[in-house]
């Protein structure tokens, strides 16, 4: 089935323009940790207003690879080898529109690095990303560029411990995970939206390891103390189309 004649499950409509590119990401792990609301404010732009579910923020790290990237009228060849990526995001609504905040993305592909850090207005920072699957259990190092004597960095492992299942509306599952379209900002003046597309998550329940994690460290963010809940999900395609300026 086309992407595009799979709609029902969106919060909102498809754009009426054409997506520009499709992407292919695999063997995901989300991790979510609630947060209270005052203390990830300062972090997000005054135009956002920051998502909560039952009176919580949450922040989530996002480990996965992108298997391709392919612009449209060229479905067949990825502009990039597969590369693994992390994020921090979280999640804001603006016009009344629900998505996704990028606090950080990390990744090693140039072109990812370079194009879309100025293209999406996204802040990506170069690292050094080790990925590989060993049985039915991934294992992840990522080194932050750029601070020697203390790098950003994350390493862990985790598996699938669960059947798939999509997640019903109105659960916590569904709201961290169902977003479509993400926001960005220059310089925190001007706030971008780029809308995208998929099937619904395959969700299955995962166990963790994680031996280092210091992706909050630049907002003092201590969540060392609260276990976060982690879903694995082995993929779906996607379709992304070009920011524009949001009007206020």
């Amino acid at each position: 089935m086309n992407l595009l004649n799979d709609f029902i499950h969106r919060p909102f409509p498809l754009p009426s323009k054409k997506y520009i590119m499709r992407q292919t990401w695999r063997n995901l792990l989300f991790l979510h940790w609630p947060i209270p609301l005052e203390k990830l404010r300062p972090y997000i732009p005054s135009a956002l207003q920051v998502d909560t579910f039952n009176g919580s923020a949450w922040l989530g790290i996002i480990l996965f690879v992108i298997e391709g990237i392919y612009p449209l009228g060229l479905s067949s060849v990825s502009l990039t080898p597969s590369f693994p990526e992390i994020n921090v995001r979280t999640y804001v609504t603006c016009n009344g529109k629900p998505g996704i905040y990028f606090m950080s993305i990390d990744v090693e592909n140039w072109a990812s690095l370079k194009i879309a850090k100025n293209w999406y207005h996204l802040p990506y920072h170069s690292a050094e990303i080790s990925f590989r699957k060993e049985g039915q259990t991934f294992h992840c190092h990522s080194i932050r560029k750029g601070n020697e004597s203390a790098p950003i960095s994350f390493m862990g492992k985790y598996v699938p411990v669960s059947e798939v299942y999509c997640p019903k509306e109105g659960t916590l599952d569904h709201w961290l995970t169902e977003r479509y379209c993400m926001y960005s900002s220059k310089k925190g003046v001007n706030i971008f939206c780029g809308d995208i597309h998929h099937r619904p998550w395959p969700l299955q329940k995962a166990e963790v390891e994680v031996v280092k994690n210091t992706l909050f460290t630049p907002y003092q963010f201590d969540l060392s103390e609260v276990t976060p809940i982690a879903h694995f999900s082995t993929g779906v395609d996607s379709l992304i189309w070009n920011i524009k300026k949001v009007q206020f």
